[in-house]
């Protein structure tokens, strides 16, 4: 029998929710990894919206099944590891939702300073990279099957590479620097005002080693921290003051420490935060 195949990529935040449960939970090499480069689009090549029709990472092709969700693929991990941790809550859910997304921060700008970095910097190479792989795919033999796919990313996409390229209305910029500025409110507000009730004062939210629950809230957690600055080290979570304009709470702190000091961590984090 094949060994599981995730498909992953370096800097993706959620790809980091089942790299974490391997390295904590499988013996090395158990699991091979197959490299989906987003940025330049991969994600969205016809052959591997065959394997994820949504067009993300993770992925994970197990025992002639495929697993399609962060939640999914670190679900089997658990399920299938010889190690047995605390199985996930509902909180799972909570910290995917949309309002507390890890990956519209990467894009979004509040003010004319952020607008400038962001249109001239990996935003925007990132955002124009997907937007011509969007396009060659959409016009290839192969992508004619996924047309309903193109089309909604193509407009998604573009809509955000025309406000990075100064083609549309101030005001329509303007409702973008609004709708990042919530987006970041509601994150910061989370993390200063919900999170800590669901976090034990030591330890993590599966007891004293992590859980399911634990490698989804890290992913998002450590992409916060990249986004702000942070290195992945103990003191990395000071960088999210940055956006808190306050300390953080010292359950929050007290649980980026107790990550920060595992094995796992500095192996998915070996070449920084992301």
């Amino acid at each position: 029998m094949s060994k599981p195949t995730l498909y992953t990529f370096g800097i993706s935040v959620w790809s980091a929710a089942p790299e974490l449960a391997i390295a904590e939970l499988h013996p090395e090499g158990a699991i091979d990894t197959q490299i989906i480069n987003v940025v330049e689009g991969g994600n969205f090549a016809p052959e591997y919206l065959k394997i994820n029709p949504h067009g993300t990472v993770p992925a994970l092709l197990a025992d002639g099944k495929t697993y399609v969700s962060s939640a999914e693929v670190t679900r089997y991990l658990l399920e299938t590891a010889p190690k047995k941790v605390t199985p996930g809550t509902s909180f799972i859910d909570k910290i995917h939702e949309d309002r507390y997304d890890p990956n519209f921060p990467l894009l979004t700008t509040r003010n004319e300073e952020e607008f400038k970095t962001a249109s001239s910097g990996f935003p925007l190479t990132f955002v124009s990279n997907r937007q011509n792989a969007l396009d060659k795919y959409s016009k290839s033999p192969e992508g004619s099957q996924f047309k309903e796919f193109y089309d909604a990313k193509l407009a998604g996409n573009g809509s955000i590479l025309a406000i990075y390229k100064g083609e549309v209305p101030e005001d329509v910029k303007n409702s973008f620097f609004d709708q990042s500025t919530k987006h970041w409110e509601t994150i910061s507000s989370f993390i200063l005002n919900d999170l800590p009730s669901f976090l034990p004062a030591s330890g993590f939210l599966g007891g004293a080693e992590p859980g399911e629950d634990d490698f989804h809230l890290a992913a998002w957690l450590s992409r916060i921290g990249f986004l702000t600055g942070g290195k992945a080290e103990k003191d990395g979570y000071k960088a999210i003051e940055k956006e808190t304009k306050q300390p953080l709470p010292a359950k929050v702190a007290a649980y980026w420490q107790a990550w920060a000091e595992r094995p796992s961590w500095k192996k998915v984090y070996a070449d920084g935060l992301h």
